[in-house]
């Protein structure tokens, strides 16, 4: 996980007042290997593992702890490569955060786009090893992080109508918001937001949100 990531991370049970505290243990190349992020408010702490944030609430389940799934045959450059197309992302610095099972993309987009910092949630990718440009991290529905940070949010798999209002939560105004999957339920999590619909095809759905700009974490790769 990159250190600069730490710096719009909040607790995801008190909200988004409430930022995390690192307690670093091992470091490298400002990435974030070992140690602990606690909220001083709750007092409950998310350990920092083999680079992985595991910010889900307790009680929680051990990560996978397997050597990783083998890489899944429909992970294509052409799908990476449409996945890009769809969040309009060309050139960083900033942050993408994919969410669900088209994280496995998160290190072909961050190879894709210079300049760019890509976080990952998903479980399976928990052991797949650190990763240049790339944050792994595993969250429950109520994201961790604050508002704006992301310059574009992908959202696949099985998502709740929460889930889809956070994810638009924490997308910077102006940038997009793709639900690769979009069930009546995650479509109604975005309806009563400022998004304007960019495209709606089958169940993929490409929303803007609307909204003054404002700056997305900037997170440079190396020191």
């Amino acid at each position: 996980m990159h250190l600069a990531l730490t710096d719009r991370l909040v607790c995801p049970e008190c909200g988004p007042g409430w930022g995390l505290i690192l307690l670093a243990t091992e470091v490298r190349e400002r990435r974030v290997l070992e140690g602990e992020l606690g909220c001083p408010n709750c007092r409950q702490n998310y350990p920092v593992s083999g680079g992985v944030a595991d910010l889900r609430s307790s009680p929680r389940d051990p990560l996978q702890d397997s050597k990783g799934p083998p890489e899944p045959p429909s992970l294509k450059p052409e799908d990476t490569l449409r996945l890009g197309a769809l969040l309009g992302v060309t050139e960083g610095p900033g942050t993408v955060l994919l969410l669900g099972p088209a994280a496995v993309h998160a290190e072909g987009l961050a190879a894709l786009v210079e300049g760019i910092e890509v976080v990952g949630s998903f479980g399976p990718l928990s052991p797949t090893g650190e990763r240049e440009g790339v944050s792994r991290i595993v969250a429950r529905s109520k994201l961790p992080f604050a508002p704006d940070t992301f310059l574009g949010v992908l959202v696949s798999g099985d998502v709740s109508e929460e889930g889809a209002s956070e994810a638009a939560r924490v997308l910077s105004p102006g940038r997009r918001l793709v639900l690769l999957d979009g069930t009546s339920e995650a479509l109604q999590g975005v309806s009563g937001l400022e998004m304007e619909v960019l495209l709606k095809d089958g169940d993929t759905l490409v929303a803007k949100k609307v909204g003054p700009g404002s700056l997305p974490l900037v997170t440079l790769r190396g020191p």
